[in-house]
């Protein structure tokens, strides 16, 4: 049986448990059918982009207009990924293959030393 005492303890740790179990489908809800396409432009027009995978595999990505852009380590000024940009794809996956919702992209050449 629990004593008084205890009664504290046992309530804070139940409270935990309920809460974790509330908040953990929220996370693991929050990434959707979302999927990460990882690679170096192939290709790139308006309406898709081509993205060789480091397996060599070449990965097709549907852009939109709801298509968001992410820039990184840029030495020129901001315009779409191009052919060598290394980049990011989230991207998520429909009846007609992947539609790109975001595109994170940097330089395909490193910085100068400096």
């Amino acid at each position: 049986m629990l004593q008084r005492k205890d009664f504290p303890v046992t309530f804070l740790r139940l409270f935990i448990v309920a809460l974790l179990l509330i908040c953990a489908p929220a996370v693991v809800s929050a990434h959707g059918s979302g999927q990460h396409v990882l690679g170096v432009v192939s290709a790139i027009d308006a309406t898709h982009i081509e993205i060789k995978t480091p397996k060599g595999q070449i990965v097709s990505v549907r852009l939109t207009d709801k298509t968001q852009y992410k820039v990184r380590n840029l030495r020129r000024p901001k315009s779409p990924p191009q052919v060598g940009d290394r980049v990011v794809v989230e991207a998520e996956k429909g009846t007609d293959g992947l539609t790109a919702t975001e595109v994170h992209y940097s330089d395909s050449q490193p910085k100068a030393a400096q």
